[in-house]
C-alpha cells in the first residue's frame, strides 16, 4: 500500500457484554493502529460491531456500512483479522471477490488472495471440527453422567449466608464455588485435552445451554439472578485455575 492512503478500519467481537469490557477489541485495535502508522495510512472512518461470527456477513450492519463506505470514498477496507469477517469461508470469498473493493487483513497485510482464501476455508472446517468434538465431549460426559453445572448452587447460597451470616457466607460462597466447578471437571478436562481454546469452551457450554455460575444463581424468591450471565474466556479461565487444569 503506497503511503497517505486512506482506510475505513472494521472490528468485531462476538457479544455486548465483550464489546463493553474491551475484551478482544483491544488488541483488534492495536493492530489496526500499527497498519495504519506503519502505511501512514489516514483512517477515514471506524466501526465496530457486535455480533457472533456465526451470523452472515450480509447480516451485519457495521459491516455493510463499512463496505459501502469504503466504495464510496475509493478507500482500502481494512479489517483487522480475517475471522474477524465471519467464520464461514464464503463470507470472506465474496468480500475477496468484491471488485469494487480492496480489503486488506492487518495481521496479514501482505497476504495474496489466494492465501486468504485458503486461510478461510481452513477457518471454517476447523471451526466444523471443533464443534463437532465438543458436541461428543458433552455426549460422553453425559453418558459418564457427569452433572453439568449446579442450577440450585444459587439458591443454596443466598440461604445458607442468610442463616449463618457474612463472615459463613464467604466460606459457604467458597464451597459453593469449588462444587460448581467439580461438576464440571470431566467435562472441561475433555475439551482441554481435545485442544479447544478458552474461548471455544466458553462457545461450547453457551451453545449447549450450560449456565455459568453467576448464571444458575438464583434469588431468595426462585428467580434468576443474573439471567444474561454465560460464559466468557475470562470465566472459563478462572474455572480453570479453580480445577488446576
Amino acid at each position: 500500500m503506497q503511503n497517505g492512503t486512506n482506510i475505513v478500519t472494521y472490528r468485531r467481537v462476538s457479544t455486548a457484554k465483550q464489546g463493553r469490557s474491551g475484551l478482544g477489541l483491544s488488541d483488534q485495535a492495536t493492530k489496526l493502529a500499527d497498519y495504519a502508522a506503519y502505511n501512514r495510512a489516514t483512517v477515514v472512518k471506524e466501526f465496530t460491531e457486535e455480533e457472533s461470527g456465526k451470523v452472515k456477513s450480509s447480516d451485519r450492519k457495521q459491516l455493510r456500512a463499512a463496505i459501502a463506505l469504503a466504495k464510496a470514498k475509493r478507500c482500502t477496507l481494512v479489517v483487522a483479522k480475517l475471522d474477524r469477517v465471519g467464520r464461514r469461508a464464503a463470507d470472506i470469498l465474496s468480500l475477496l471477490d468484491d471488485r469494487k473493493l480492496k480489503v486488506v487483513f492487518a495481521d496479514s497485510p501482505t497476504a495474496s488472495r489466494l492465501e486468504n482464501g485458503v486461510r478461510a476455508v481452513f477457518a471454517e472446517e476447523e471451526g466444523r471440527a471443533i464443534s463437532e468434538r465438543t458436541k461428543a465431549a458433552l455426549a460422553a460426559a453425559r453418558a459418564r453422567g457427569v452433572k453439568l453445572g449446579n442450577y440450585d448452587g444459587g439458591r443454596a447460597l443466598v440461604a445458607y449466608t442468610a442463616k449463618h451470616g457474612n463472615v459463613a457466607g464467604c466460606v459457604g460462597a467458597k464451597k459453593h464455588a469449588d462444587e460448581f466447578a467439580n461438576d464440571t471437571r470431566d467435562f472441561i478436562e475433555q475439551l482441554v485435552r481435545d485442544g479447544l481454546s478458552d474461548s471455544a469452551i466458553a462457545e461450547a457450554l453457551n451453545a449447549d445451554g450450560i449456565k455459568s455460575r453467576r448464571g444458575a444463581m438464583q434469588n431468595a424468591d426462585g428467580t434468576v439472578k443474573y439471567p444474561d450471565a454465560r460464559w466468557h474466556e475470562t470465566s472459563v479461565r478462572r474455572l480453570r485455575a479453580r480445577l488446576v487444569i
